[in-house]
């Protein structure tokens, strides 16, 4: 216990004065607290503290201490690498000092240069305003300082032109400087025109025209007209010719139109041994019985529409010809029972034929074109007996069936009219105006009497022939566009191509009701306006479709009868030989026209 005393005496000694040098400590009477009060104790000892603390070098700290303020305050170098302390935004953003970069001649690092000259700081001020301020430096010694607080230059100008750009000149002063220009252009050019032609004098002379520009004869001259050359020569014949024709107008354009109808005969001969026409129907063509059958093969194709085929017809009762229509603006004739090839051409139409239609005895025929007329053409000469046209796209044209109406016309146009001609008088005598959307067939029943018509506003309008009042009117909401329709051969049905993939039937009696019973389906013909006929017999029904195919129906049941792949884009049309019954004919869009048995 004495023991420990004395390191801590000795501890609170250093504490003290900690250079005093060791002493030995003195011979003391034991206190009277001691435990051990014999005069053998040992003697009290005092040992120097020890620690295994490192020596800590307070002199850099203090150093750091003593400049942090101005470290904090100085500007950053650029040179450096690291940063050791946390710098403000000012010294961030603060301009370079201090001496120059060791390693760049004008003390500028590699790092901050962006101009051959140096660094150039980013401004943003439009191209405009620098354009003006710096023409306006240049011509007059001033300009404004980019921070728009003051001007440079020459300030004396400055007052003295009320701080005006080279682009915010008055008006009036603008007027001035121009009657000035000009008025010193005109001296200069008069002093040197004196100088140089006394002849300006003479008010016959050249000079003088040209100089006295009030003169009403300044500046004009007489010019001897030399030959044309033969460029010069042929443009002037060409202008006169269409001067020519714009100052006929519509007469010129009669010509050009019986210029363009024309017709050319690919046949032998036009006449046979006898004297009969091409025309002429042979008379053994008798049908060799009633009964109908689905043809199963191809026989024959007739390849001569260098576009499309829109429409096919048999001549009428013998079917001996087949006339088509071509989207290549052509209608041809061919040849069913001989050679089989074509044998007349009609070219009338500057666009593609939309439609086609023989009278009752195939002696003539109508077309019509997206060139917005209808031509009646004869068909053995190929001649254009008349053209109509009422500045609409025809869609559909008929003729009367009637025998003794077969010169009144009926066509549907594209402005929702139904148009009906006199074709001997070349007038217009009747319109059908009701429907809400261009008309796309036409189709005669009850003896021809009345009329039915189809249209793009998907309703059926049934019409008494010669008054234009809708006598029915068939419209549902389920109902869509029927682009094609065709009679039974009974009289009775009608059948309508609709464009939800299938086919309608219709009664022509009174009521014109839908017969829900049947229903033809399985094609797919939405969105092509694909031909639908009947069998002679009426015992099949048959409808091109939009992949080439050509379908054929049962009546009766209402079933899928046999499909034939006829064409490889849409099948469009298709048409039963009047004859004989187990031949059909059919076109499509690939320019072709096939023949089936």
């Amino acid at each position: 216990m004495d023991l420990l005393r004395s390191y801590a005496d000795k501890a609170d000694d250093d504490d003290d004065s900690p250079e005093e040098p060791f002493k030995e400590p003195e011979n003391t009477s034991a206190s009277p607290s001691s435990p051990d009060t014999s005069s053998d104790s040992p003697p009290h000892m005092s040992l120097p503290v020890k620690t295994s603390a490192p020596r800590v070098d307070d002199t850099a700290l203090a150093l750091t201490t003593a400049v942090s303020d101005r470290i904090i305050h100085r500007p950053l170098d650029p040179s450096q690498h690291a940063v050791s302390f946390n710098p403000t935004y000012d010294q961030l953003w603060a301009p370079i000092y201090g001496p120059a970069h060791p390693y760049a001649k004008d003390g500028i690092a590699q790092g901050m240069r962006n101009h051959k000259l140096g660094f150039v700081e980013d401004a943003s001020i439009h191209s405009f305003l620098f354009d003006e301020q710096y023409n306006t430096f240049h011509k007059y010694g001033y300009a404004a300082d980019p921070s728009g607080l003051s001007y440079v230059g020459d300030l004396e100008t400055l007052e003295r032109n009320e701080a005006l750009s080279v682009y915010n000149i008055p008006q009036q002063e603008q007027k001035r400087r121009r009657l000035e220009l000009k008025g010193n252009e005109a001296d200069a050019s008069a002093e040197t025109a004196d100088n140089t032609n006394p002849g300006t004098e003479n008010p016959a002379s050249d000079e003088w025209l040209l100089k006295n520009r009030k003169s009403p004869w300044s500046g004009k001259k007489e010019v001897i007209q030399g030959e044309l050359t033969e460029e010069q020569k042929k443009y002037a014949e060409e202008y006169a010719e269409k001067k020519a024709e714009k100052e006929r107008g519509g007469e010129g354009r009669g010509d050009k139109a019986d210029h363009v109808d024309k017709s050319t005969f690919h046949g032998k001969e036009e006449r046979d041994y006898q004297g009969r026409s091409w025309v002429a129907p042979p008379k053994d063509a008798k049908p060799s019985n009633d009964h109908c059958y689905i043809p199963k093969r191809w026989v024959h194709t007739w390849s001569g529409h260098t576009k499309g085929v829109a429409a096919i017809r048999f001549f009428p009762k013998h079917g001996h010809l087949l006339l088509s229509a071509g989207m290549d603006s052509k209608v041809k004739i061919w040849d069913v029972f001989n050679s089989g090839k074509c044998m007349r051409t009609y070219m009338g139409h500057s666009k593609a034929v939309r439609d086609i239609s023989f009278s009752n005895d195939g002696a003539k025929f109508l077309s019509a074109g997206y060139d917005k007329n209808i031509k009646l053409w004869d068909t053995e000469t190929g001649k254009v007996i008349s053209t109509f046209s009422t500045g609409k796209v025809p869609y559909v044209v008929k003729l009367n069936p009637d025998q003794d109406k077969q010169h009144i016309l009926l066509a549907g146009m594209s402005d929702k009219k139904i148009v009906q001609w006199d074709m001997d008088s070349g007038k217009i005598t009747q319109e059908y105006d009701q429907h809400l959307g261009a008309v796309n067939t036409i189709t005669f029943v009850d003896n021809n009497r009345r009329f039915v018509t189809s249209s793009d506003d998907k309703s059926l309008r049934v019409w008494e022939f010669g008054i234009p009042v809708v006598i029915k009117y068939i419209s549902e909401p389920h109902m869509h566009s029927m682009p094609s329709i065709s009679l039974h051969p009974n009289g009775n049905w009608l059948a309508a191509q609709s464009l939800d993939n299938q086919i309608l039937i219709y009664s022509t009696k009174e009521r014109f009701q839908l017969n829900k019973k049947k229903r033809f389906a399985g094609h797919i013909a939405a969105g092509y306006a694909c031909q639908v006929n009947f069998s002679p017999d009426g015992r099949f029904v048959m409808s091109g479709d939009g992949e080439g195919k050509c379908w054929f129906w049962d009546w009766k049941s209402c079933k899928v009868f046999r499909t034939l792949k006829c064409h490889e884009g849409v099948c469009i049309g298709c048409e039963w030989h009047p004859l004989e019954q187990s031949k059909v004919a059919t076109c499509g869009w690939d320019g072709m026209i096939k023949y089936w048995d």
